[in-house]
C-alpha cells in the first residue's frame, strides 16, 4: 500500500530552494520521495533508524538515501505517521 509523505515547513523550504539552485539535486529528492511513496523498503534507499533523533512525539526517526558515494550525499529524514500509511519528511539535507 502506497504511503502518503508530508513535508515539514523546513523541508518544504529546502525543497524549494534546490529546486531554484540545483535542478540536479532536486530530481534526486523528487525521486527518493517517490521511491518512499511507493515502496519505504526500496533496497536504493538505504533506510535505517537515525539514532540520537527523536520525532516530535517521541517517534523513531529514519534516514534514506537521496545519494550515495558522493560528498555531502543528500538525506531525508523522516518518521512514521501520525496518521496511518502516512510518512513525515522532517529534514532534507547534505548528509551531516
Amino acid at each position: 500500500m502506497p504511503n502518503t509523505i508530508t513535508l515539514s515547513e523546513t523541508a518544504n523550504n529546502t525543497l524549494a530552494e534546490l529546486e531554484e539552485r540545483d535542478q540536479r539535486k532536486y530530481r534526486k529528492v523528487l525521486k527518493t520521495l517517490g521511491l518512499m511513496g511507493a515502496n519505504i523498503r526500496h533496497q536504493g534507499l538505504h533506510t535505517h533508524e537515525y539514532e540520537g533523533l527523536k520525532g516530535p512525539n517521541g517517534e523513531k526517526v529514519f534516514e534514506a538515501y537521496v545519494e550515495n558515494n558522493t560528498s555531502a550525499a543528500y538525506r531525508v529524514f523522516w518518521y512514521y505517521g501520525p496518521d496511518r500509511d502516512q510518512i513525515s519528511v522532517i529534514f532534507i539535507t547534505p548528509h551531516p
